[in-house]
């Protein structure tokens, strides 16, 4: 669809945006692509630990020192990319739910009517391709998850240093969930733009040629403010999560390392 056929709705903020999305779809509207947000997020996450510590484990393997900070970034981002390949359809699927706004509370006008559906409808009607738009910028994307990584890992060894302690040295909950905020809200101020991209190239309602064609378009009408939008309720929305993920990651990382060498 072009941009002239739907009429896309406008927002001043995020409390104008909620109450807007409450009164024109109701709860719904506010939970529109939470399934695929879900499996996205959990599968992400999943995949992105087990490829990272894996290319970590084999670059160490004949290292008696601990990765530095390029090694950390190098790792992080092939194991970002080796994610994306697998999860880029999950989350044309969510952009496409969540971009449902025209039905309003009408789920008989919805074109999609859950993750599955989606999924199908996008490979029957667009093939692939349809199912990986937005791959590109979502693999420079993958700079996000290096550079968090690399900030978190970093922080870590930093700040036993300072504390006259070894780099690899077990912290406690809160230092593991405030090196992992920190980590975040760095990695996704420096990457945001990215996904502003790859959200409209995933749009059903605008046609792009490309991601040149995006920047260009976002640039001429919107300025440099259209690369940041939404980027406050992202980092509201994305930081918990990381903290509780990364926490329950190093805690149970630890418990099992342990288990397995009879501690």
């Amino acid at each position: 669809m072009s941009d002239g056929l739907v009429l896309r709705p406008k927002y001043n903020g995020i409390l104008h945006c909620l109450s807007t999305i409450w009164k024109c779809e109701g709860l719904r509207g506010l939970y529109q692509g939470v399934t695929p947000n879900m499996w996205g997020a959990g599968a992400s996450w999943g995949l992105y630990f087990f490829f990272y510590n894996a290319i970590k484990a084999y670059k160490t393997e004949d290292k008696l020192e601990s990765l530095g900070a390029t090694e950390h970034l190098v790792s992080a981002a092939e194991a970002g990319a080796m994610t994306l390949c697998i999860t880029n359809p999950i989350w044309v699927t969510k952009t496409r739910l969540v971009l449902q706004y025209e039905a309003g509370i009408n789920s008989s006008k919805r074109q999609y009517k859950g993750m599955l559906d989606a999924l199908i409808k996008i490979y029957k009607y667009e093939g692939i391709r349809g199912l990986y738009k937005g791959f590109v910028p979502g693999l420079f994307g993958t700079s996000h998850g290096a550079l968090q990584f690399m900030a978190y890992e970093e922080l870590k060894s930093k700040y036993n240093r300072h504390l006259n302690r070894r780099s690899d040295l077990k912290l406690n909950t809160l230092e593991y969930i405030s090196m992992a905020a920190l980590s975040k809200i760095f990695a996704v101020s420096a990457t945001y733009p990215y996904q502003v991209v790859r959200a409209r190239l995933q749009d059903q309602h605008n046609q792009y040629s490309g991601v040149v064609d995006v920047i260009r378009r976002t640039w001429r009408k919107e300025g440099v403010h259209g690369f940041y939008k939404g980027i406050i309720p992202n980092v509201i929305r994305v930081t918990p999560a990381c903290c509780i993920t990364f926490g329950v990651y190093e805690k149970v990382s630890h418990f099992l390392l342990g288990f397995k060498n009879g501690d």
